[in-house]
């Protein structure tokens, strides 16, 4: 066929690209691939509410027996703050004096290596702990992170059992829970713990000459295990250990403590042993407005960095379930009071739901007023080029959660401009008298060649513009970053 004008000898970058394309027989199977990476991309994206950020956080806590407020801060909190303000990476330290002890909370700048921080942390204080006054412990340092914050509360509460025995069971249901690789942390909140008292009877204490000062080291040493040695026979080898450790009041009961008129004295025999729940020092009640409040004990759960956190939640309520009826009885009640990972799931789905919408709206638009031919046009370029972003996502460790979607619906709008832009000069060509008996592949590479260029430039424009949220810092870095 002839073309009834000569086609444009010089198409610029863009009619080079445009013919490359149109006239491969790879392209149908590129566009088939990027539909089936994003797809894929979109499965296996850890889901969750907020974007990821590392704020690296980590708590010293010292003790100084029998100190002031005023004397902790003089002699332990003013001088470790100015040790460890000399650390790289530090941005606050909060420091809290109280008697016999002070804590200090570290903060450094987003984006820190926790484990470097607590390297450099605790060589810190070790190099220099010859500074800090007599009398005080050394310290314990407790690390933090965004991570820590628990995305689900799984809340035990029943009307026939009371806090000891919940948390008793709740312990149980985390020990469970802990062999989920996902699960990081977990805390029990409420309830109270096993504790064993010994109540000492002073007059039965004198009447067999003892003191409790003297009965307190021979009730710990009567508490230990240890190795003594080996024993071995022919090829065979025996560890041999001396000592048990006490597991219930009977055995506590029965610690010689000491000997009365040439006979051993027990412990049962001076006091009073109570294995039971410790003196309360918080309740944590469940009901809500019209119901009996129950006691209850709530069981927290934290992830680790980069799961997905809709699955460490489907993962961690299947357990529960299986749970139930072997361990839980069917008097107790699991209700969940937090779940972050049903939000982010709702919100992640909403937002390609609305995504989805504004493909679909734009693409029947370009129906009504263009064709059905560059209808379809528009539905192939935009999501393939949105599955090649999110594809991108991944390889660069984002996450999908709001920030990350919204870049996306972001995006549409200049995609969208761009392919309106194009196909409308493609069709205004067809559309001409002077082009009824040319090629629609010329004509294409034609239309392309007039428009594409400068559609290119307008679009790096509008990258430019918003190419300097990628360095924003602190806090607000992480949410700026993805929409670049």
């Amino acid at each position: 066929m002839n073309d009834a004008s000569p086609p444009n000898e010089h198409p610029g970058f863009a009619g080079r690209m445009a013919r490359a394309f149109v006239g491969s027989k790879l392209t149908p199977v590129i566009i088939f691939a990027s539909l089936l990476l994003g797809v894929l991309a979109v499965i296996i994206l850890p889901r969750e509410e907020e974007p990821q950020i590392k704020v690296p956080m980590i708590d010293v806590m010292v003790s100084m027996p029998g100190a002031t407020p005023k004397e902790v801060e003089e002699r332990v909190s003013i001088p470790m703050e100015k040790l460890l303000y000399e650390l790289p990476g530090i941005e606050y330290i909060y420091s809290t004096s109280m008697p016999g002890q002070s804590l200090l909370v570290a903060r450094f700048f987003v984006g820190e290596n926790l484990e470097d921080a607590i390297v450099n942390l605790n060589q810190k204080l070790e190099t220099n702990f010859d500074r800090i006054p007599h009398g005080v412990s050394r310290p314990l340092i407790k690390p933090h992170t965004i991570d820590d914050v628990p995305i689900l509360a799984l809340t035990f509460h029943s009307s026939r059992y009371d806090h000891f025995t919940l948390r008793r069971l709740a312990a149980q249901v985390d020990d469970a829970l802990k062999n989920i690789p996902e699960v990081a942390e977990t805390k029990l909140i409420g309830g109270t713990r096993r504790e064993v008292r010994i109540e000492f009877d002073p007059l039965l204490l004198a009447a067999r000459n003892l003191t409790v000062a003297e009965l307190v080291p021979r009730v710990q040493q009567a508490n230990r295990q240890s190795r003594t040695g080996t024993l071995q026979s022919m090829n065979n080898q025996m560890v041999l250990q001396t000592g048990t450790f006490l597991s219930s009041a009977e055995e506590i009961g029965r610690i010689v403590i000491g000997a009365y008129e040439g006979k051993p004295v027990y412990l049962d025999e001076v006091a009073t042993v109570i294995d039971g729940p410790e003196e309360p020092g918080n309740y944590v009640l469940f009901g809500s407005y019209g119901t009996q409040e129950e006691a209850a004990v709530t069981l927290s759960l934290a992830k680790r960095p980069g799961a997905n956190a809709v699955h460490v939640v489907e993962t961690v309520l299947a357990k529960v379930e299986s749970l139930k009826g072997r361990l839980i009885p069917a008097d107790v009640e699991v209700s969940v009071t937090r779940d972050y990972g049903e939000t982010a799931a709702e919100k992640s789905n909403e937002l390609l739901l609305h995504m989805g919408i504004a493909v679909f709206g734009v693409a029947l638009l370009i129906l009504f007023f263009l064709g059905w031919r560059e209808s379809v046009v528009v539905m192939l370029a935009i999501p393939s080029t949105l599955a090649l972003t999110l594809l991108v996502f991944y390889l660069y460790g984002y996450t999908l959660n709001r920030i990350t979607l919204f870049a996306l619906i972001f995006s549409i709008g200049i995609l969208v401009d761009d392919a309106i832009v194009v196909v409308e000069n493609i069709v205004r060509h067809l559309r001409l008298p002077s082009n009824k008996d040319r090629s629609m592949f010329s004509l294409a590479i034609e239309a392309v060649s007039e428009v594409g260029n400068p559609t290119i430039l307008a679009t790096w424009a509008v990258i430019a513009a918003i190419l300097p949220m990628a360095f924003v810092g602190g806090l607000m870095g992480p949410y700026m970053r993805p929409i670049p």
